[in-house]
């Protein structure tokens, strides 16, 4: 009996659309179609490997608080969140799957208005955040998600955390390592991921380049798009990155990864990683810093791959 998962990711940056994508393909099989919906730039990510996706309209809270203010919140998110949940809504409504995975708080909202069963796939925590009406958002929004879902799937590098969320079903990191991916050249050395929100990561990779390093910088004017990053992250002897998908994906790659944050989120994990003195991970913030700890880099990480984990979960649920 043929079966229809939905699976749609946050509208921030890449990292949401390839562990959401990872996933998908996860879940994909015989018995199971599965249908995408996300929007913002990692939609493109996920039509380059081949797959249709939706795009509703997109919200950008990161970049309207942290790189705005509350009037930016109040004037741009708060609207655009109701037109996203709307778009959403309608979307499921017309695919009308048998279950939904998802990251976005939106997509969650629009599966308990179409009565769609829910999974939540998220690292998201309240302990992340120094500001006030960052932590009582993240706490509501936790709340709320393990209050309608089947199940709030929480994939990590660290073990339970005092910091993490209660009642979440943890993962081990969650990384989209298809086997058919491109292949990367041999003469990796470092490999530099900004996100979204990082700045001054060209500045980066050249004092990196003046110290000897062959650095590649993702999304320089001479990097084309790849259907993963996992390859090359493994390829690479050390990574440097911001955000944390690209830190999962380096635990799964087994590759020594340097992390420098940016974003209110990106320090919590990194504090997070820190408190727990993980193995395969360094937290800096300069870039002296950075390139001094590129000369000596941690050892390597080793953890199994979280995406089938996640869909063997949501499909034994969906089975009961």
């Amino acid at each position: 009996m043929s079966r229809t998962v939905a699976v749609a990711h946050y509208p921030e940056g890449a990292g949401h659309a390839t562990r959401m994508l990872a996933v998908a393909q996860a879940l994909e099989g015989p018995a199971t179609d599965v249908v995408l919906a996300g929007g913002g730039p990692g939609s493109r990510f996920i039509e380059y490997n081949g797959y249709d996706v939706y795009r509703p309209a997109t919200v950008d809270f990161i970049g309207d608080y942290q790189g705005g203010s509350l009037l930016d919140v109040v004037f741009k998110s708060v609207p655009c969140s109701g037109k996203r949940v709307y778009d959403l809504a309608r979307w499921l409504r017309r695919v009308d799957p048998d279950a939904l995975v998802t990251d976005d708080m939106f997509a969650a909202m629009a599966a308990q208005t179409t009565g769609t069963p829910l999974y939540v796939l998220t690292h998201n925590a309240a302990s992340y955040y120094d500001a006030a009406v960052e932590q009582v958002f993240t706490w509501l929004l936790n709340r709320y998600q393990l209050s309608v879902a089947e199940g709030f799937l929480y994939p990590t590098v660290w073990e339970p955390d005092v910091g993490d969320p209660p009642g979440v079903v943890y993962l081990p990191p969650v990384a989209l390592d298809p086997p058919d991916a491109s292949t990367p050249p041999d003469d990796l050395d470092v490999l530099v991921v900004p996100s979204t929100y990082s700045t001054n990561f060209d500045t980066l990779a050249e004092t990196l380049r003046a110290e000897g390093n062959r650095v590649t910088l993702v999304g320089d004017s001479d990097w084309t798009c790849v259907p993963s990053m996992v390859p090359w992250i493994r390829a690479a002897d050390v990574v440097v990155c911001s955000g944390y998908s690209t830190v999962m994906e380096a635990g799964v790659a087994g590759t020594p990864c340097i992390i420098y944050p940016f974003t209110d989120e990106q320090h919590g994990v990194s504090r997070v990683i820190e408190r727990n003195g993980l193995t395969g991970f360094q937290v800096e913030h300069s870039i002296p810093h950075v390139a001094r700890a590129v000369r000596h880099p941690p050892v390597s990480p080793e953890y199994e791959n979280g995406a089938e984990p996640a869909a063997e979960y949501v499909l034994d649920r969906m089975a009961e």
